[in-house]
């Protein structure tokens, strides 16, 4: 069986090797990797040899002519294979040239085998390759022990191995050459047996490295998608520290300005009493800014403070209510901090302070078709008054509340956030309305 080229262990091997040659040109050519290009290259040219020989007989001027010129075609694929995947041109950069030489010179021999051939026959191509195999033999494996050597990976060691499975088995096969082809008939075994295992053998360990690249090139991706998740979510964390550390200010400033209103006044008891809130409320800002989102029950417990502390400012007073629904749970609801802050602060000064008599806010928060709606209502002379007045649009800006809208559109990424500021007045009553509306998650 092992002597009769069309036997099943022969066709199957030409099979095998035809059907790996199709499998990773059709990758090159969706991908365009030249890894893919010059293996496939290098799998086409074994599987014409062997396919040749099959074919074409001894007596055949044709396998004279392509016999050898395919096998150095195969091994100047194999060296282009083996540059791209040990990746010498970065790895081995002093040897890289030799290896390129090493290309050309066999591109280069292909030819010159026809051109000899043509001129002295087929015997004087025997005698020419005996004197050039040891000498690629040679080459090849101070090669393989350069990169043993120079290159650490781990595709790296199955590639020298699957390299000198090759060596082995084809000097043996090439053996012929020198001993003679009856050598091995009295074995039982054909000489090209050999040649055929080492190919075998070699590209099912290449297909293995090959296969372990892909993995490793899909891990790496990724990899690389998760670090640019966190990358980006880091810095949306940094967005939202820097809005949040421009809202703080703007609050901190209108707060001082009071504390020292009220000692200018001279309403000593006034001024102690801020003071000791204000601190208070410092105290669990600070406390509450070291993460760039905060529950919705702990922004309403620094709201409280901070209402507290206005109520103190505005003369008369005004009167502050929160209605919760209860189906809402407050403890699940992750908001930035400080975020309400803004509107009640723009109810108040640009709404209820310009009112003469009974001033109120109002803030209710409750589930609505599967987001949280934040609704905050003034009594106050109306948005659309507001923006008449010419003081205000000169020294106050809504500065808070649309670092805020930025914020939480941050937070949520724009899903389902809706931020709407309408004026309610009409001819008996004035206001304003604040709906912010964002995710129930």
């Amino acid at each position: 069986m092992l002597l009769d080229f069309h036997s099943e262990i022969y066709s199957l091997i030409r099979g095998g090797l035809f059907i790996l040659f199709i499998y990773h040109f059709l990758i090159f050519i969706q991908n365009k990797s030249r890894l893919y290009l010059y293996y496939s290259l290098y799998l086409l040219a074994l599987t014409a040899y062997l396919f040749q020989n099959l074919f074409l007989s001894d007596a055949d001027t044709l396998r004279a002519y392509l016999n050898f010129s395919i096998q150095f075609l195969a091994y100047a694929s194999y060296i282009a294979f083996a540059r791209v995947l040990v990746d010498t041109r970065t790895l081995l950069i002093s040897w890289d040239k030799y290896f390129e030489i090493g290309i050309k010179v066999l591109l280069i021999l292909a030819p010159i085998f026809i051109v000899i051939q043509f001129l002295f026959g087929y015997e004087f191509q025997i005698k020419a390759f005996t004197i050039v195999a040891p000498l690629l033999t040679i080459f090849t494996l101070l090669a393989l022990y350069i990169i043993y050597k120079k290159v650490k990976e781990p595709s790296t060691i199955y590639f020298i191995i699957g390299s000198l499975i090759y060596i082995l088995f084809a000097n043996i096969s090439f053996l012929e050459l020198v001993i003679g082809e009856q050598f091995f008939v009295n074995l039982g075994v054909n000489s090209m047996f050999f040649l055929y295992l080492g190919m075998l053998l070699q590209s099912l360990i290449f297909s293995v490295i090959i296969g372990s690249i892909i993995k490793r090139i899909e891990q790496k991706s990724k990899n690389a998608e998760i670090k640019l998740a966190i990358k980006l979510k880091e810095m949306e964390e940094l967005k939202m520290t820097a809005l949040q550390s421009q809202m703080n200010p703007h609050f901190l400033f209108n707060s001082l300005n009071s504390i020292n209103n009220f000692v200018l006044k001279s309403e000593v008891e006034k001024a102690s009493d801020y003071i000791t809130k204000f601190s208070k409320l410092i105290r669990v800002i600070l406390n509450s800014s070291s993460s760039p989102t905060s529950k919705l029950s702990e922004e309403l417990e620094i709201l409280a403070l901070y209402v507290k502390l206005e109520q103190m400012r505005v003369n008369g007073g005004f009167s502050y209510t929160v209605k919760v629904d209860k189906k809402i749970g407050l403890e699940r609801i992750k908001v930035p901090p400080m975020f309400l802050q803004p509107f009640i602060e723009n109810s108040i000064w640009h709404g209820i302070m310009k009112k003469d008599g009974e001033k109120k806010i109002e803030l209710s928060i409750k589930e609505d078709e599967g987001s949280v709606l934040c609704i905050v209502l003034d009594n106050g002379i109306g948005i659309n008054k507001a923006k008449e007045l010419a003081h205000m649009t000169q020294r106050r800006k809504f500065f808070g509340a649309k670092a805020t809208e930025n914020r939480i559109r941050m937070l949520y990424q724009n899903k389902d956030v809706h931020i709407v500021t309408k004026d309610i007045s009409s001819k008996t009553l004035t206001g304003t309305q604040v709906s912010i509306r964002f995710p129930l998650q």
